[in-house]
């Protein structure tokens, strides 16, 4: 079991391959995909890059599909028109379409543990769900990957841009590399927040004292965490002996390691220092 999630992705080729964001298959046992005439179809993760939030997956059994055409975002002019099309607020059915401008070029944007850079910015409403889906130019090309992850911005949507996602598409599509995830990668099964960047209110309500480290927000159920006593609002401090500053730290520890592999989790909880035992689950298996 693993927690669902929507968003929205680009078909790359005939026979399915899909363009999303790493944070819409985060964490997922199995991945559905809805076709644009309703038709659901299995996929599987090909590999995903959480630091470029972009991610690369694979409906199984389909041919003749029609790939998108990938233009350039370098050529984008602000002001210039686009369309944003996605599964917003996974209202089902048709997809929702809208337009706007380019607002900014090059935008660099810090949200939810994840640093991006060089992104397309549009007064084209982005929303939850729409993460993943296409950032379309006049001429129907795709010159960006929506991303909804700053949530409550007014008329401020951001889009990765077509050109940065390229390399990483290129990149995933052979194997990945340093970094990236593959469904073999080692998979503990937390979201987790910056203790840093928590609000005053977050930390009243997981009870948090300390400075640094990684806030557990979310346990997915039955996974290797789940299974080795983590919980929700433990504050992890180190994997394996070394100590964890952030969220970022907990991922490169467990993208470090195998799957199968026992390692040891000390967390915070309240004044207390607990250290759990947790063997690492495989991501492709959800657990």
């Amino acid at each position: 079991g693993a927690f669902s999630g929507a968003g929205s992705g680009i078909v790359l080729s005939e026979d399915g391959l899909v363009l999303t964001n790493a944070h819409v298959v985060s964490g997922l046992g199995g991945i559905t995909v809805v076709m644009s005439d309703g038709a659901r179809h299995q996929a599987t993760l090909v590999g995903s890059s959480p630091n470029d939030d972009v991610a690369v997956v694979k409906i199984d059994g389909v041919s003749a599909l029609v790939p998108a055409e990938l233009g350039s975002s370098e050529d984008l002019q602000v002001g210039e028109e686009v369309i944003a099309i996605g599964n917003a607020l996974n209202l089902g059915g048709q997809p929702t379409v809208t337009r706007g401008i380019v607002s900014a070029k090059d935008r660099d944007l810090s949200a939810q543990g994840v640093e991006l850079r060089g992104l397309i910015q549009t007064d084209a409403a982005i929303n939850p769900g729409n993460s993943g889906g296409p950032l379309v130019n006049a001429a129907g090309q795709v010159v960006g990957m929506n991303t909804a992850i700053v949530a409550d911005a007014q008329n401020l949507g951001f889009s990765i841009a077509i050109d940065t996602a390229k390399p990483v598409i290129a990149s995933l599509e052979s194997g990945g590399g340093p970094g990236t995830v593959t469904p073999d990668a080692a998979f503990l099964g937390v979201s987790t927040l910056d203790v840093a960047q928590l609000t005053d209110q977050q930390r009243a309500q997981f009870g948090v004292t300390r400075g640094d480290g990684a806030l557990v927000s979310e346990v997915v159920p039955g996974s290797a965490a789940d299974r080795g006593g983590v919980e929700v609002g433990d504050v992890i401090v180190k994997i394996a002996g070394s100590p964890v500053g952030d969220a970022d730290d907990v991922r490169d520890a467990v993208l470090s390691r195998d799957a199968g592999d026992e390692v040891t989790v000390e967390v915070a909880r309240g004044d207390d220092l607990t250290t759990l035992t947790v063997t690492l689950g495989r991501r492709g298996d959800g657990a």
